[in-house]
């Protein structure tokens, strides 16, 4: 018989049963949208978190840190054991928490005016700046806000930052004055609902508790909002954030009563991994294996590695699901290859191949698998977007996260490719018990 004939006779024998073969495509259905509900889910995930990184980092930056090793050594040349701490901070434009203590638990300290130093060590060092991170209040009247405080170089980080160190509303002066500060689009409408508590030209009042002695003190002192950032949505790694308000360096140092700086961004002249390294190494060479490099790109080079564990460790789950189906795949077929032991003795009684015989009950199987592939393939699209939008609502409590399902041609095709794949696998020994019955024995069959 001709292939067509054979794929043809295969779905007339489907037809003739279709409450069976629905419920058996079912199974598939149940396996295959799972896999892709998840995946699509987790690639959504990884893209949008790559995305918001790529735009809050910076890939010819370099973070340095005190203390080797500092955020599990991300990116770092030094193999000693963890002094620092970090994680990513919440989501709309959060960022790694690399401050709030500018020593690390050996004593070692950075120090703002390093940055010289440091800018002397490679030519391939473009320029650094040195950041000083505190915790505080911003407040207007009756509003009073929590925010992180960064004391920076404006002129330098705006260089470094050139796409997120950038104001949607005012201006970010490049030689501010003490009392000048730039706040970030998430201290103005913290709670997304369109309520604006600061804009730019607001004068502000900051405030930051003084634990450095006792009694503890709150200090204070009154700031004009110079410029509002625009957004710069999801995560960010010593990059301009969404929750920051940032006053210039020369003024941090006063406020906060302190020389010591919590890290120190290195821009380079490129984003080589030489380059990367080589800087890296001279760094940490200098510093005495006292401070941890991390690098940009090395921090998206673990997120990638992570999510790909995610996706394989989620995929394998849901698969699970799939062979369990593929069993019954099986059950059905052998309980289709009793009900036709007659038929079967027929057509070979006719002339027709042992070969034959197989193809049409592997036939049977590829449809089961297209079809429930396919539709599972649909399901698990669908799944993938409502469950992401009811995330994005902030139903189940918190802001909401906006993630996107992204089903990617390899996602599809694997899908696809492994659902007929298990069907075909499990229906081989009933097609191939099938395919060695004799024909005398077949007719006598009751």
């Amino acid at each position: 018989m001709k292939t067509y004939d054979i794929f043809g006779y295969s779905f007339s024998a489907i037809k003739l049963r279709k409450l069976r073969a629905a419920l058996t495509t079912l199974g598939v259905v149940i396996g295959i949208a799972a896999i892709v509900a998840l995946l699509s889910i987790t690639q959504g995930l990884q893209t949008t978190i790559t995305g918001s990184l790529n735009r809050g980092l910076s890939a010819t930056t370099l973070i340095v840190l005190p203390g080797n090793n500092a955020l599990g050594g991300i990116g770092s040349s030094s193999s000693s054991s963890s002094t620092g701490s970090g994680g990513f901070g919440g989501g709309g434009g959060g960022g790694f928490s690399l401050g709030g203590s500018t020593a690390s638990s050996s004593g070692f300290a950075l120090y703002i005016n390093y940055t010289d130093q440091i800018d002397a060590l490679s030519s391939d060092i473009n320029s650094s700046t040195a950041v000083i991170q505190r915790t505080g209040y911003i407040e207007n009247g009756a509003v009073n806000e929590t925010v992180d405080i960064y004391g920076v170089d404006f002129a330098q980080y705006a260089e470094q930052y050139p796409t997120t160190f950038v104001a949607a509303s005012g201006t970010v002066p490049s030689n501010p004055t003490d009392n000048q500060i730039v706040i970030g689009t998430r201290v103005v409408d913290p709670r997304e609902n369109g309520t604006i508590l600061f804009s730019a030209g607001n004068s502000v009042g900051i405030t930051w508790t003084n634990a450095t002695s006792l009694p503890v003190v709150n200090e204070t002192y009154n700031a004009d909002v110079s410029g509002v950032l625009q957004k710069v949505g999801g995560f960010g790694a010593a990059g301009p954030s969404d929750t920051g308000v940032y006053m210039p360096i020369s003024k941090a140092e006063s406020f906060f009563g302190t020389d010591q700086c919590d890290y120190i961004v290195v821009q380079l002249k490129n984003s080589n991994n030489a380059t990367i390294t080589n800087v890296s190494k001279a760094i940490t060479d200098y510093f005495g294996n006292q401070v941890t490099v991390i690098s940009s790109t090395a921090v998206l080079s673990l997120l990638t590695t992570i999510f790909s564990t995610i996706q394989f460790f989620l995929g394998g789950i849901a698969a699970i699901s799939l062979i369990v189906a593929g069993v019954g795949i099986m059950n059905i077929m052998i309980v289709s290859l009793i009900e036709r032991t007659r038929e079967i003795g027929i057509l070979k009684a006719l002339g027709m191949k042992s070969r034959t015989v197989l193809m049409i009950f592997l036939g049977e199987s590829v449809i089961i698998g297209v079809m429930g592939a396919i539709a599972g393939i649909a399901l698990g699209w669908a799944v993938a977007n409502v469950t992401t939008r009811i995330l994005a609502s902030g139903l189940f409590g918190g802001s909401g996260f906006n993630v996107t399902p992204l089903l990617t041609p390899e996602v599809f095709l694997g899908a696809l490719g492994f659902g007929v794949g298990v069907s075909v696998i499990f229906a081989l020994y009933p097609a191939w018990r099938a395919s060695k019955l004799k024909p005398v024995d077949a007719l006598r069959y009751e």
